[in-house]
């Protein structure tokens, strides 16, 4: 007869107790205080009230191109790739796990994509070859991480130098510039629904979807359950590889349609694709909330970490600031909220 899986109520905290999604109604803890969810809620408020901040700046130091329909819909587009990639990263990290290898698999998955064999079967052809490409690198990584038993850290810096060097063999260091019509459509004006670019409805899609499968369904109990006690998770009955396997294979598919939006976007591919789009996905993720030690995250929170993000960049380029200046803002946002986290932590520990 086998023994009962420990109950999560005889363990604390981080011993074991399955935590619910973080965008759970906010509930009172039985010593008075506020419960995590009510904690999460100030935190997105605070990240609204950064975002108005800005557009604020914005709207001060250059009214009239910082608030232009043109530039705000150019926000959002620019958001809506990297917002993408960012969904499929808040899940691993949720998870304990880390993905450095995201930017390298949408270059990987635009030159694949790109390539004038792949063009010829139009626009179903470059969308199918994307995604796949990214889900199969997701599949090397999930494999490597779950089965293989090596550290992610280790496994995504290996995918990342070895997607990058394909991606640069396959283009032999050129541009592979985009013939197919009804793809380079999406990007233009004609083609916008209501005033909304179709990468911003796409990344909504993805945002509202991720959003569910965190806070609605078994997979994002789960995942939250193996990025807060793996081993709790296993005596629970979670098959911990397979679900980690699942997570790689998410971040993979993200990246691939990542990689069809960023085609869209620059009407090409080219290995130099997806630069530095896993340190902007990580620091979004953690500014939105996320744990890098996992456990607890949120889609919403990350989402506005793009968002902040990317209007910081445009409020720079409006001014004509250095980019030096803008990375160190960025710099100090990030470092501002690992304080504010590990204050958070001190606070459900007393």
């Amino acid at each position: 007869m086998t023994q009962p899986a420990p109950s999560a109520q005889h363990n604390g905290p981080d011993k074991g107790a399955i935590a619910a999604p973080s965008d759970t109604p906010p509930s009172k803890s039985r010593g008075g205080r506020p419960a995590l969810g009510l904690r999460l809620d100030v935190r997105i408020l605070s990240l609204l009230g950064v975002l108005a901040a800005l557009v604020l700046v914005g709207g001060i130091t250059e009214p009239d191109a910082f608030l232009d329909t043109g530039n705000l819909q150019l926000i959002l587009t620019q958001a809506s790739v990297i917002g993408v990639v960012t969904v499929g990263m808040t899940f691993v990290i949720i998870s304990g796990g880390i993905d450095l290898s995201v930017g390298a698999m949408v270059a990987l998955a635009s030159v694949w994509a790109t390539t004038l064999a792949t063009q010829e079967y139009g626009f179903a052809g470059i969308a199918f070859t994307a995604v796949i490409v990214g889900l199969a690198a997701g599949l090397v990584n999930g494999v490597l991480i779950a089965y293989g038993g090596m550290v992610p850290f280790i496994a995504t810096l290996a995918m990342l130098a070895s997607a990058r060097g394909l991606a640069l063999q396959i283009t032999d260091g050129k541009t592979q510039i985009v013939t197919v019509d009804s793809v380079l459509d999406l990007g233009l004006p004609d083609s916008y629904i209501l005033g909304i670019p179709p990468l911003v409805i796409m990344f909504a899609v993805v945002t509202i979807v991720g959003w569910l499968i965190l806070n609605r369904t078994t997979f994002g109990r789960r995942t939250v359950a193996v990025g807060g006690n793996a081993e709790a998770a296993r005596l629970a009955g979670i098959d911990v590889r397979r679900q980690r396997l699942y997570l790689y294979l998410l971040s993979g598919l993200c990246c691939g349609i990542a990689a069809f939006m960023l085609i869209v976007l620059a009407g090409s591919g080219q290995n130099t694709n997806g630069n530095l789009y896993e340190l902007d996905a990580i620091a979004a993720a953690i500014i939105g909330g996320t744990l890098l030690s996992g456990g607890r995250g949120t889609i919403v929170g990350s989402v506005l970490g793009v968002l902040i993000f990317t209007t910081i960049t445009n409020i720079f380029a409006l001014n004509n600031l250095q980019s030096d200046v803008q990375q160190i803002a960025k710099g100090a946002i990030i470092v501002a909220a690992v304080l504010v986290q590990r204050r958070t932590m001190r606070g459900r520990e007393t």
